[in-house]
């Protein structure tokens, strides 16, 4: 996608041939500022600390992690040592276990000084398959925004809410959810978008609502509680969110408050629709309930960044001082309430069935 007319990526590798660059996402969107990893520990901190965030993202990085590692030193000890490091930065997003797992067992069966370059290869192919993935999604999604558009017979635009963050920025490029709204902005359907704020971090108002408004897709940004009632008043045609992880029967796991989201979708019968790259789906899990939901630090609730009038970047204290702060990181939605999970293969149920249909040879 693009920043100031400049083709970026999140994530990729810098001029120096080893160290990598990503777009530190806790500065937006108020400073563009790109950061310079250059050893396991950078790329533990930047996942862990949210320099980068989503799903595909975290295994992206992950596997650029890895590559680090084996630059430093390439040794069985250390490659194992940069696994559990990496692996205990975030709990939920099942990427990042599926691509240190991807690099490991590649790496452990070949020579120690094969596997620096192997390790490289290999992150820059998962960060290429994972543009093609969700490339893929936004195609299959576009059609379901067109098949709405086409039903209306109206130019008004169709309305679409979303929760979090999962465009370009929380993967590789396209995004999940957004690639759907990007095709079909791009080829002159008239769509317009309510960004769900989506507190604490602000994932929505901060990134979906910057990176939507710099590619040109209308928006409104609303705060969390509001989606229910433009439902009600028959303001939203459709909802589309990632996921961080989804079972193998189609539960899913996605940013804190998408399962009321999908609660108010289902009451108001308006279809709730997941993006979903296959290297989301935990095929060990069927019962959403075994997710484990990361529990984050409650500052993230009690403070927040935002810009003053003179332009200054602060975070303030927005609750009275002493108070006891909870911050569960994500919920799960039940498949019941997923109207269908787009996928690269295309558009299925949210169940056993449904995914082993599209992928029958992970299921």
């Amino acid at each position: 996608m693009k920043v100031d007319g400049k083709d970026y990526r999140t994530i990729w590798l810098a001029d120096d041939g080893w160290g990598v660059e990503i777009i530190n996402q806790t500065k937006l969107p108020f400073v563009f500022e790109t950061v310079w990893l250059e050893n396991v520990d950078d790329a533990a901190r930047a996942i862990k600390d949210m320099l980068v965030r989503g799903a595909p993202l975290i295994g992206a990085t992950a596997a650029y992690g890895m590559a680090l590692a084996m630059h430093t030193d390439a040794s069985d000890t250390h490659m194992e040592a940069a696994y559990q490091q990496l692996y205990a930065t975030r709990p939920t997003a099942v990427n990042l276990r599926w691509a240190l797992d991807d690099m490991t067992s590649r790496l452990k069966p070949i020579a120690v000084t094969d596997r620096p370059a192997v390790a490289y290869a290999r992150a820059a192919e998962i960060c290429d398959d994972d543009v093609q993935i969700c490339s893929s999604i936004g195609d299959h999604g576009f059609k379901l925004i067109k098949k709405l558009y086409e039903k209306r017979g109206t130019d008004a635009p169709v309305n679409i809410l979303t929760h979090c963050n999962a465009g370009w920025l929380a993967t590789v490029d396209w995004g999940t959810a957004l690639a759907p709204i990007y095709k079909a902005h791009n080829a002159g359907i008239p769509v317009h978008v309510w960004v769900d704020e989506t507190r604490p971090r602000n994932q929505g108002a901060s990134l979906t609502a910057w990176e939507l408004g710099r590619h040109g897709v209308p928006l409104t940004v609303i705060a969390d509680n509001a989606g229910g009632h433009l439902m009600q008043e028959g303001r939203v045609d459709m909802c589309i969110t990632g996921t961080d992880r989804t079972t193998a029967s189609g539960d899913v796991c996605n940013k804190i408050g998408t399962y009321l989201k999908a609660l108010a979708a289902f009451d108001n019968g308006v279809p709730f629709y997941v993006g979903l790259p296959s290297p989301t789906v935990d095929w060990t899990l069927d019962d959403g309930r075994d997710i484990p939901i990361e529990e984050r630090d409650g500052d993230e609730v009690t403070k927040i960044q935002g810009k003053t009038a003179t332009g200054e970047v602060v975070i303030v204290e927005i609750v009275p001082e002493g108070a006891h702060a909870g911050n569960p990181a994500f919920d799960v939605t039940p498949s019941r309430l997923v109207t269908g999970l787009i996928t690269e293969r295309g558009v299925c149920d949210a169940s056993k069935a449904g995914l082993a249909k599209l992928f029958p040879e992970l299921a």
